[in-house]
């Protein structure tokens, strides 16, 4: 954001950062649902039917990390993906080649493949997907408030309380 503000001097609305608004609630809150009720569950039958490794690795390497720590990094994290890949590579992108389908395809092949060293391919796979949806819905409202909502409540579920879920092992 630094770099897009003092020294490219874009304003904040050509990232999607606009003022809070209702609607932007209302739109982050469907897409969270959306992906915690029916994509997230989707996934995890398809990947068992395709006896795929899930997200098990990823979650057992954050195992270790306190609940505190965990849901500080999806804050941040969710909110600079939104920003990086959505808001600020899909402007910077189109205006560099003129296409607006590559600017959105280019950040969402980066975002899934740096998705692969924690999670794995298959997993990393899914975020393609559920990337592209959130790419779709960018385009569409070029507000990146909903996109933020929707990540950051949909890893907090994902990683947060799934981690808070684990049974702890006993000390003794």
């Amino acid at each position: 954001m630094w770099i897009a503000f003092s020294l490219e001097g874009l304003p904040p609305a050509d990232l999607g950062i606009r003022a809070p608004r209702w609607q932007a609630l209302a739109w982050g809150a469907a897409l969270a649902l959306f992906f915690n009720r029916i994509y997230g569950p989707a996934l995890y039958l398809a990947m068992r039917r395709l006896k795929l490794r899930g997200f098990e690795g990823g979650l057992a390497k954050l195992g270790a990390l306190p609940l505190w720590y965990l849901t500080l990094a999806v804050v941040v994290g969710g909110t600079a993906e939104e920003v990086l890949y959505r808001g600020y590579a899909i402007g910077q992108l189109e205006a560099l080649t003129g296409s607006l389908w590559l600017a959105a395809l280019i950040p969402l092949v980066v975002f899934t493949i740096a998705h692969v060293p924690l999670w794995g391919a298959a997993p990393a796979l899914s975020t393609f997907f559920a990337g592209g949806i959130f790419t779709l819905f960018f385009l569409w409202q070029r507000d990146l408030a909903p996109n933020v909502i929707a990540h950051v409540a949909t890893d907090f579920v994902g990683i947060v309380l799934a981690r808070g879920a684990q049974p702890r092992q006993n000390a003794n």
